[in-house]
């Protein structure tokens, strides 16, 4: 669970507003028709209820506009359309302005809103393709502020598809052109974003705090509440819920104040889940059914399935277990879904990245084929000894354009072999993480590094299937998932190998941390308990390092595999690490003769 886990849909629509710096919020609007214009497109958010009043006005008045001021009075109440959810004719009155509009700011801004809303409605192919055009086009893009949106949808949709590193790129080249205005605040939130997601985000990075500051200062609540609540959930995830409950309910007034129901669905998602770890049921419940009423338009969305969860645990705490398992079920088909959109996001971004390689490649080609064409035009009329070097640059061709199709071939593949993760807990899947530890092996094998393997095998996992069924079990695996990855460092290749086992590849670790690891790992495992199941799930950890298995995977697996069975044989639920067996004889006959034995491992 986590705010980082879903994209507030919402709150990405208001982040296309111009880029200047806002209207004071409150203040009396001017009466000329372009100034009002500006004045509304810069309070959209910031007082959404005084821009519909400004909108409304707006539309009355029309009749007596020029044709661009109409033009951008029709963009203005397309975006609301967007930001209301009414996305079928917010599309289409999109649509018009970009093809009706004569300023190409206002086309430009058209285009970015349209692209922010396709990606909402799940229609991520159009949205990633139209993105590419945009910033090919943003260069040309005279108006500032315009140009400057491009940064923070780019932005935005390269958090949705999992690419942090250029999320950040982009919001960070927002704050260096804007390092004052609108991007202070957005700017900041779009980069704690894809540092929260990808688990780099601390509680004490300036990036939350100069950014609530900078939101306050221009009045923005929806994205100073959003960056409280990536505080809140580092609280939480750091065992104080307590911290996490008075910040969100000193704020959540202000935010319901924002119209934005999405945003506020994930505000009441965190505080229910930090009152169910504070024991309050009662708060847990309400919070997690308003979470629920406000994500109605959002049926993929992590809120929802993280609400059902928590009212899941609440009904198994209350010992109304039947509840407890309907909950469970409506929290599994949520999580199923927000799980599914995600990797649409990714697969599509990944699609569209290749058809652009791809037409790049074409390019290039149908540029060499010309050439081609063009000399064996000027080869048809020479001599007989030219006929033949006609046809060796038709061989040439040939051959050009079938290594071109078998190349790009061999890339598809390679994506549809990155693409496959584990349907059922979301990490990689066995293939991957073959690939994966091979790569990551033969790095450190350059370098002389250190590395070890982590074997994860849940005890008795049969007997949760033969005894609860397998939606149990199925639970069991997703949450012994969730709990390790609590506990997983940003460059830990974490990889489900089949069943009930799992692999964990840690790079840059020496034998005795990857030890410590598997300990906190077990004692995570054994910690927790399974939401309307009376269950109880440990695991056995076998270790193996490249100091004695060298740097091929086929040992290490080997040896990981032993030390495994042993701890099986040893009792299960511990942790053993694989020893060289003259060693094991050593500390065996040291045992047996009561010495204490301490090998070099």
């Amino acid at each position: 669970m986590g705010l980082g886990a879903n994209l507030r849909a919402a709150a990405m629509r208001s982040l296309v507003v111009a880029a200047a710096c806002c209207a004071s919020v409150g203040a009396a609007p001017p009466e000329d028709a372009a100034a009002l214009i500006r004045y509304a497109d810069e309070i959209k958010t910031a007082d959404n209820a005084a821009f519909q009043t400004v909108l409304a006005d707006l539309e009355r008045r029309s009749s007596q506009f020029s044709p661009a001021e109409q033009a951008w009075v029709h963009y203005l109440k397309a975006w609301q359309r967007t930001y209301t959810g009414d996305d079928e004719q917010g599309i289409a009155s999109l649509k018009s302005v970009i093809v009706e509009a004569a300023d190409p700011a206002l086309r430009f801004r058209a285009q970015i809103t349209l692209i922010d809303e396709e990606a909402s409605v799940a229609n991520y192919e159009d949205a990633y393709e139209r993105l590419d055009e945009l910033l090919n086009a943003q260069p040309q893009i005279a108006d500032r502020d315009a140009r400057l949106l491009a940064y923070a949808v780019a932005a935005l949709l390269y958090n949705r598809a999992g690419q942090y590193e250029l999320g950040i790129t982009y919001a960070e080249r927002w704050l260096a052109e804007d390092p004052t205005g609108v991007a202070a605040c957005k700017g900041a939130y779009l980069k704690a974003d894809a540092l929260f997601r990808s688990g780099k985000l601390g509680i004490e990075d300036d990036v939350l705090r100069s950014g609530i500051a900078a939101c306050a200062k221009i009045g923005e609540p929806l994205f100073a509440s959003l960056l409280r609540a990536f505080i809140a959930n580092i609280h939480i995830a750091q065992g104080h819920a307590n911290e996490a409950i008075a910040l969100l309910l000193a704020h959540d007034a202000e935010l319901q104040r924002t119209n934005s129901a999405q945003d506020a669905s994930e505000f009441h998602s965190v505080l229910a889940r930090a009152y169910l770890i504070s024991g309050d049921l009662a708060n847990a419940r309400h919070y997690a059914a308003s979470t629920i009423e406000k994500a109605v338009r959002n049926p993929t969305s992590k809120p929802l399935a993280d609400a059902y969860e928590v009212l899941s645990r609440v009904a198994q705490r209350e010992g109304d277990y039947r509840a407890a398992l309907e909950f469970h079920e409506q929290y599994t088909a949520a999580d199923k879904r927000h799980i599914g959109q995600t990797s649409a996001q990714a697969l599509a971004f990944q699609m569209v990245n290749q058809r652009v390689l791809d037409k790049k490649r074409l390019l290039v080609a149908l540029n060499e084929k010309n050439q081609m064409l063009l000399l064996q035009q000027q080869v048809s009329e020479k001599s007989a000894e030219s006929e033949r070097l006609y046809i060796l640059l038709l061989l040439l061709v040939i051959g050009f354009i079938t290594l071109w199709t078998y190349r790009l071939k061999r890339s598809q593949e390679r994506f549809a072999r990155l693409a496959r993760r584990d349907g059922l807990t979301g990490i990689v899947n066995r293939e991957h993480f073959m690939d994966q530890s091979k790569a990551m092996l033969q790095a450190c094998a350059r370098s002389q590094r250190e590395l070890c393997l982590i074997l994860i095998d849940l005890d008795n996992f049969k007997n949760v299937n033969d005894t609860h069924g397998h939606i149990a079990g199925d639970g069991v695996l997703k949450q012994t998932v969730e709990m390790c990855q609590l506990h997983m460092r940003a460059n830990d290749l974490f990889g489900r190998l089949g069943g009930e086992e799992f692999g964990v590849m840690l790079a840059d670790c020496t034998l005795e941390a990857a030890h410590h690891r598997a300990e906190e790992l077990r004692e995570a495992v054994e910690s927790f308990a399974r939401a309307g199941v009376e269950v109880t799930v440990t695991a056995s950890f076998g270790v193996a390092t490249v100091r004695l298995s060298g740097y091929e995977l086929r040992q290490m697996l080997i040896h990981a595999d032993s030390a495994l069975y042993r701890a099986k044989r040893n009792g299960r639920n511990r942790v053993e690490v694989f020893i060289a067996p003259k060693v094991a004889e050593t500390m065996a006959k040291a045992a047996a003769g009561g010495a204490t034995a301490d090998p070099d491992l």
